[in-house]
């Protein structure tokens, strides 16, 4: 209760404090730009949406606002071409020594064919480099998407709040108060919803184990019966039965999991360590779950028994799922879905759909064995991925600018592929050819569009991160301030 009191009293003095120093701030302006200026050279921006949203935003200061557009290219130095402008255009845009922004004065610069931003200002409306990256990155997402009017809105809005903001309402300022005062509580308060968010999780991750647990220690005599007449003398049979070799070991170990888990007090649920156990039973008993299921199906589908349609169409399922997803996977931005390796998806799923249709009418009056059905659907399987890889090329092209851009798609399209891997070797593809092959011998629908995400992202950071502030060869020695970068 005493702790409780003294802290309660700090944080009524730390206000206090705040609320003088607030108060001994200068008072703030709040002004709509005096002038705008709109030189829309790429012809992208929509003056009847921009001009009003312009005009209502509020600056620190009485402030001359530029907006201006071209259509550059990649390699363009868009710090250059801004300087050139105003030289031939706009020589009000300088000071009059000719070496600086005027005074008053914020641009607000975008290239949208060679992707670029950038932000420009005169000496006494200036603000650091860290400043105008936040400026330019609040409009990079809406610029990435080709809004190229919201995007411009975005970055003014952000140049608005920050140019000429007053001390006492700058972020440094606001944080190193609140901080000051609310840091034990923070402490505590983090600290107690930390562990309530793990005991949350580890319950969830008990509740899937319990649940697997219980279909595997339910059905135990009949996948031992299952696994009993699997034919030794199919390839896909005896992969299946190494697997259930091991079954009932793995079994015993997952039980001894359950024991300790459910020995678990509340308190210790909320344990790192003790959700790293939860989650190690959730997903042995997952996986065990997963195996007696392919079990059943293995000696359904291999003795062609009356249950054999039902297991076939589970082999199919991951197949089917891959090619339902191929459009939404090419409708994406960077997609590439006008390419020649989209239509040759496309009509690889077409064809692939009539295949799999004539696979199991030839299964069901015996023209084909189960074994050469499972081998063409691996066949098609493996001729996916590779028209999938040749799209990854595709993609890759399609968006890198550089030899760095296309190695870093690469690599998170290669990546995409192993994490799948790595990830299964928890939860493994619940099907026959799961079972039989390593899951990156596939390569999937999800696991392309995950490695496209992260590949447009990783060069998206990395044009995002390293901005331009020189004015070029032409610049001589002009030395505003501004900076660009892409997006």
């Amino acid at each position: 209760m005493a702790g409780r009191l003294m802290f309660k009293k700090f944080g009524l003095l730390l206000l206090f404090v705040v609320a003088m120093l607030l108060g001994s701030g200068p008072a703030a302006f709040a002004v709509t730009p005096i002038d705008v200026v709109m030189e829309d050279r790429a012809g992208v921006l929509d003056r009847n949406t921009l001009v009003p949203a312009i005009a209502a935003l509020e600056f620190h200061s009485p402030t001359k606002l530029v907006l201006y557009t071209y259509n550059g290219s990649a390699a363009d130095n868009l710090n250059e071409e801004v300087l050139r402008f105003a030289r031939a255009e706009h020589p009000d845009w300088i000071s009059p020594d000719g070496q600086k922004w005027a005074d008053g004065l914020f641009i607000f610069a975008i290239d949208p064919v060679g992707r670029h931003v950038g932000t420009y200002m005169g000496e006494d409306r200036k603000v650091s480099l860290e400043q105008r990256d936040d400026i330019q990155n609040a409009a990079k997402d809406l610029l990435r998407d080709a809004q190229w009017t919201d995007g411009a809105i975005a970055g003014v809005r952000r140049g608005a709040e920050l140019i000429n903001q007053p001390w006492y309402q700058s972020a440094a300022f606001l944080v190193t108060a609140w901080v000051t005062g609310a840091a034990a509580a923070l402490g505590a308060a983090a600290l107690l919803i930390t562990r309530a968010i793990t005991r949350a999780g580890s319950r969830k991750e008990l509740e899937r184990g319990d649940q697997s647990y219980a279909s595997v220690s339910t059905e135990l005599d009949i996948t031992e019966l299952n696994a009993s007449t699997i034919p030794e003398s199919s390839s896909y049979g005896s992969s299946v039965l190494e697997k259930h070799r091991t079954f009932l070991n793995r079994y015993n170990a997952t039980t001894g999991l359950s024991n300790r888990v459910h020995a678990l007090t509340r308190k210790a649920l909320g344990r790192r360590s003790n959700r790293k156990l939860v989650r190690e039973y959730a997903d042995a008993a997952a996986e065990l779950d997963a195996l007696d299921d392919v079990i059943a199906d293995s000696n359904a589908l291999l003795n062609k028994f009356t249950t054999w349609p039902t297991a076939w169409d589970r082999q199919l399922a991951p197949f089917r799922s891959d090619l339902a997803g191929l459009e939404q996977l090419l409708s994406k931005r960077h997609g590439q879905g006008d390419s020649a390796t989209a239509a040759a998806l496309r009509s690889f799923r077409d064809e692939s759909l009539r295949e799999m249709e004539r696979w199991t009418a030839a299964l069901a009056d015996g023209s084909i064995t189960p074994e050469m059905a499972l081998d063409n659907l691996r066949d098609r399987r493996s001729q996916l991925s590779a028209r999938l890889k040749n799209h990854a090329d595709t993609v890759i092209e399609g968006l890198a600018k550089t030899d760095r851009e296309a190695k870093l798609m690469r690599t998170d399209m290669e990546n995409a592929q192993e994490g799948t891997d790595r990830h299964r070797q928890r939860t493994y593809e619940p099907s026959i050819l799961g079972t039989v092959y390593p899951s990156y011998y596939f390569f999937s629908v999800p696991a392309f569009s995950s490695g496209l995400n992260t590949g447009v992202g990783s060069v998206n950071a990395a044009r995002g991160g390293g901005g331009t502030t020189g004015y070029g060869s032409s610049g001589g020695s002009f030395s505003g301030s501004g900076s660009s970068s892409s997006f």
